[in-house]
């Protein structure tokens, strides 16, 4: 015989919960741009506010059909080598915090470079979808095609620890606020071997040399590595939404130098002077993405 379960009694205490909740409002402490998630409370009221968040959202396209036709231990090897690998370069470049959800994860990034590691994990994660979709096909050339959608937003998150408190095991961090979500939005609108950043994101991106101009391969540097996209299910009038696209992930033979000197906080290239008046033009010359531009320019006062 089970154990007996006392239903009405356990919905009546989680009603009064919810009632007793929703009489106060919890506290609110601003964390500024730095968090340290190991001291995130579980029974105080008190959630923490963390500004300048970058989420990175990674998500392998058709995933529920991967193990159509396959052993497990195929499945699950699929699984490893991509997601797994995933939460490596999370890792390499110093992410705050990872969750792996189902066929995916996504990272937070915050506190100093955390733009500049943002984007890095990002780039690295659609240049290493490339070969591990190519391996995938060559050894399943029957399978639907996949690799990883990634998507990068950046805002304010407020977060605390729920979950059993006496049990570590069952408790996780709540991120309540639109960075996560976002970046999620922005990874369901890419295709696989893409990445979308939001409209913030790259208000960013097109300061930097190294990251909105190409490195010339093979016929000069030029601006043909973004593609304006509007990010789908976003709500109506949202700035964020009018994103771009990357279609190009780290350059075989320039790369590893492009990613160390973003990483290094450089920004300024002078082989792309002619070219970085052209970058705002792209920009500009769009009357909706003009109107967001100007839209959360207003949101963001001072300094990023």
């Amino acid at each position: 015989m089970g154990e007996i379960i006392d239903l009405k009694g356990m919905l009546k205490e989680l009603d009064e919960s919810v009632r007793d909740e929703l009489k106060s409002t919890p506290e609110v402490v601003d964390s500024g741009k730095t968090l340290d998630i190991s001291k995130l409370p579980i029974e105080a009221r008190r959630w923490l506010k963390v500004s300048g968040v970058l989420a990175v959202v990674a998500d392998l396209k058709g995933s529920t059909k991967l193990g159509t036709g396959k052993h497990a231990a195929s499945t699950a090897s699929i699984y490893e080598a991509g997601t797994g690998n995933v939460v490596k370069i999370f890792n390499r470049f110093g992410a705050d915090f990872i969750a792996i959800q189902g066929d995916g994860a996504f990272a937070l990034f915050w506190g100093e470079s955390n733009f500049e590691r943002a984007m890095c994990a990002a780039i690295t994660i659609r240049t290493f979808s490339d070969e591990f979709s190519k391996r995938l096909e060559t050894k399943w050339p029957d399978s639907p095609l996949t690799g990883f959608k990634v998507g990068v937003a950046e805002g304010r998150l407020l977060v605390k620890r729920v979950g059993t408190p006496r049990n570590p095991n069952e408790q996780e961090p709540v991120w309540a606020g639109k960075a996560v979500n976002y970046a999620a939005k922005a990874a369901q609108t890419a295709d696989r071997n893409q990445v979308i950043v939001t409209g913030c994101v790259w208000d960013m991106v097109e300061k930097n040399d190294y990251l909105a101009i190409s490195c010339g391969c093979p016929d000069g540097p030029s601006l043909n590595i973004w593609n304006n996209i509007e990010v789908n299910n976003l709500p109506d009038g949202e700035p964020e939404a009018q994103g771009r696209l990357l279609v190009a992930g780290w350059c075989d033979t320039h790369g590893a130098e492009f990613c160390q000197a973003i990483m290094d906080g450089k920004k300024k290239r002078d082989d792309v002077s002619h070219l970085r008046a052209e970058v705002l033009k792209s920009q500009f010359g769009n009357v909706v993405t003009e109107k967001a531009r100007r839209a959360r320019e207003l949101r963001h006062v001072g300094p990023r």
